[in-house]
């Protein structure tokens, strides 16, 4: 019988000679390797906590049409989704563990209130043990905040190195631009990591039952969907990120070339950065581009609308996340554009081919931290190798295809543009034209972003391709 996990279906598949059992586990969506580790370590941590010590000597899965295969004990367990444990009053409590970043339940856990220190709560989140909140909601907001106060202090003085006036000057070596990058991400994710050990209780209906706690319902609901009528414990920066997510999904993000807002979900990418909207208002249309569009990756779906407005009669906007596909199908509706796009949930390409197919991948090949962080960080290039590889079969002859990346991964080492262009090559595609823009965004101009010296010189292109056969 299948058994779910969180977001996922558990079925058993097979056999190994020493008694293990192999599961086959799918997901709709299964969508970032973020997730799928995250996964990984939940199950490792469900057979744990059932006394045995399993040995993964499996783990394949390329896309959302592959699975995933692990050798597990055939008489492992799962609860429907993970759970949290604390000992409160003398007595041991459980409740439903939420993390939209899929980040592991603590392991850890003591009762907190507005009589804890923010130095003593600064130790224990720094060795693990996560803090329940049961004070006042504001204070736990400032808390929070000391918090990452003492992080950032932390972090200058471990900058700071004293030197002994009676020794010899050290020689310094300052670490280039990708060192730079991988020592930030690792202080990006030890942040996350301290100020997630700072937790708050949800009510089966996401109230918060603390003093002076906004009403956070709706942003749960819009995040969590529909409650399942259990109590559950979710972290305070979590709490945070949807209450801002709520907000901006109500106002919208004003978007120029369009004329109007996109609102974004949770989770789903915002068009926060125009200028990649701009090159596709602006880049010519093929001859043949009014009749059939294909948009890969649509996210909330403002690209797909805005070929929509420049005239494209029919468009096939693409995505795996369930979430996008929502958030793009409300904003189309929003327009008036609904009978214009038509939206499916697929990997990559629908079937067919069109004279127009555009795509605005991950453009940083690193691996991300979050569901959110799959909008710009892509391991190993693997969409945008994907889309290069399968664009020469989903175009019509002389059809284009539309790449719009950022080049910040040149700047900052992880991919050179001679590596770009061996990917056109090596997939059978040549360069029709490129335009570039300049992002706009506030990082660009931030002297204080230790990633300032490529943020500086980042570019922003649309790449303008067709099949090399089609010359």
């Amino acid at each position: 019988m299948a058994k779910s996990g969180p977001g996922l279906m558990v079925a058993p598949f097979g056999f190994v000679p020493d008694g293990s059992a192999y599961f086959l586990l799918s997901s709709l969506p299964f969508v970032q390797d973020a997730r799928r580790i995250a996964l990984l370590d939940w199950m490792r941590g469900q057979m744990h906590a059932d006394g045995l010590n399993p040995r993964v000597t499996a783990w394949v899965t390329v896309t959302l049409r592959h699975a995933i295969y692990l050798p597990i004990k055939e008489s492992c367990t799962m609860s429907e989704y993970p759970t949290i444990s604390w000992n409160e009053a003398g007595e041991n409590r459980s409740a439903r563990w939420r993390s939209e970043a899929a980040n592991a339940a603590p392991k850890k856990v003591l009762i907190a209130d507005d009589r804890l220190a923010a130095d003593a709560a600064f130790k224990l989140a720094c060795e693990g043990t996560a803090l329940l909140w049961r004070g006042d909601y504001q204070n736990a907001r400032q808390l929070l905040q000391a918090l990452a106060r003492r992080i950032d202090r932390k972090s200058e003085r471990q900058s700071e190195r004293k030197i002994d006036p009676t020794q010899p000057k050290p020689v310094t070596i300052k670490p280039n631009i990708t060192q730079t990058f991988h020592q930030h991400r690792q202080a990006q994710a030890q942040r996350a990591r301290i100020l997630g050990m700072l937790l708050l209780p949800l009510e089966p209906d996401y109230s918060i039952a603390l003093r002076r706690a906004p009403d956070v319902r709706q942003a749960c609901n819009e995040a969590y969907g529909a409650s399942d009528g259990q109590p559950s414990v979710v972290s305070l920066r979590e709490v945070l990120g949807l209450v801002g997510a709520h907000e901006w999904r109500k106002k919208g993000v004003p978007v120029a070339a369009l004329g109007a807002s996109i609102h974004p979900y949770y989770g789903v990418f915002s068009p926060v950065r125009g200028e990649y909207v701009d090159l596709v208002a602006q880049a010519p249309l093929p001859a043949a581009g009014l009749a059939l569009a294909f948009d890969i990756g649509t996210g909330t779906g403002v690209l797909a609308a805005l070929l929509a407005k420049r005239g494209v009669r029919r468009i096939i906007a693409t995505d795996q996340n369930p979430r996008a596909l929502s958030c793009a199908a409300e904003n189309l509706q929003r327009l008036g554009l609904s009978a214009q796009v038509e939206l499916s949930q697929t990997d990559m390409f629908p079937p067919g081919r069109a004279a127009l197919v555009v795509c605005n991948p991950p453009w940083v090949p690193s691996k991300p931290g979050s569901a959110i962080e799959a909008a710009v960080y892509d391991p190993d290039s693997r969409m945008l190798r994907g889309f290069l590889n399968g664009l020469s079969a989903h175009l019509t002859p002389q059809g284009q295809g539309w790449l719009i990346l950022s080049d910040l991964a040149e700047h900052l080492g992880l991919r050179s543009r001679a590596d770009l262009q061996a990917m056109f090559a090596n997939a059978g595609l040549v360069v029709i034209e490129k335009h570039d823009i300049k992002p706009r965004h506030h990082r660009a101009s931030d002297t204080s972003d230790p990633l300032h010296a490529a943020r500086v010189k980042e570019v922003t292109s649309l790449w303008r391709l067709k099949a090399a056969s089609s010359t």
